[in-house]
């Protein structure tokens, strides 16, 4: 109950954050969408015409998976930054619920309100280029699902990270090109990144959106790796977060910045 009171305290907070800094707000949503644009005008362009449609459909997924990744892996090092910088990050340690619980209803409740605006960027993007997705709620969710908490446990390691380094604006910068790269790669062409966090899921979403592959048509090993992949890298992160804030809490960095 405690979590769920904590839960929905961050979701109000996130909201107002969001309503309070509108214009901010509105210029992510629309320099995604200007990146998307550069991308489809780019294919349309130079592209062959004879796979153009796939491609543009490739680019849609993959552009709003790039946007998704970064909002929930790189949010929580930015929040950790911004409570250190404002001095309240030692309240957070003193809480009944722990840091690491904060954090996490952070990252739920900020991928929920990004949620709804990628699914508006998601529309406003298939219905700019023509090209209508397969939009299978019931074969996406748990397959988005799964692959989220993997995200979760990456972004827990950067957030405990964070904690001890305290400035680490740069590497978040260098982070959104590799997730670019994780999200973009196709597991045909590097099958070994099936084993990397979120990249399993973002392809078989991309089967179910592109190809109209139903839940029901991937293979058992596909459902396991993706599995395995939330399960093992979500308490690699908890693990790693846990061990950065009893360290930060040793060395006394909670307190300082």
């Amino acid at each position: 109950m405690r979590f769920l009171n904590v839960l929905n305290a961050n979701i109000r907070r996130e909201y107002i954050m969001l309503k309070r800094y509108l214009p901010n707000t509105i210029a992510m949503l629309v320099t995604f969408y200007v990146i998307f644009l550069g991308m489809f005008f780019g294919i349309s362009l130079v592209g062959d015409p004879s796979t153009q449609d796939t491609n543009i459909q490739y680019v849609i997924v993959n552009y709003i998976f790039w946007f998704m990744t970064m909002a929930v892996v790189n949010d929580i090092g930015w929040q950790i930054t911004n409570e250190a910088t404002q001095g309240t990050l030692e309240q957070l340690g003193m809480s009944p619920m722990g840091i690491w619980k904060i954090m996490s209803t952070r990252l739920i409740s900020t991928t929920v309100l990004d949620f709804v605006m990628i699914v508006a960027l998601l529309y406003l993007s298939m219905f700019t280029a023509g090209q209508w997705l397969n939009v299978d709620v019931i074969s996406i969710l748990p397959v988005l699902i799964l692959t989220l908490i993997s995200m979760f446990g990456l972004g827990l390691i950067i957030a405990g990270f964070t904690m001890i380094l305290k400035q680490i604006q740069a590497f978040l910068q260098i982070l959104q090109f590799i997730l670019a790269g994780l999200t973009f790669v196709p597991l045909s062409v590097a099958p070994f990144l099936a084993y990397f966090p979120f990249v399993k899921g973002i392809d078989m979403v991309r089967e179910i959106m592109i190809n109209g592959v139903s839940i029901n048509e991937f293979a058992m090993s596909d459902i396991l790796i993706l599995v395995f992949n939330a399960v093992f890298y979500f308490a690699l992160g908890l693990y790693v977060f846990l061990s950065c804030e009893r360290y930060a809490m040793r060395k006394g960095l909670l307190a300082h910045y």
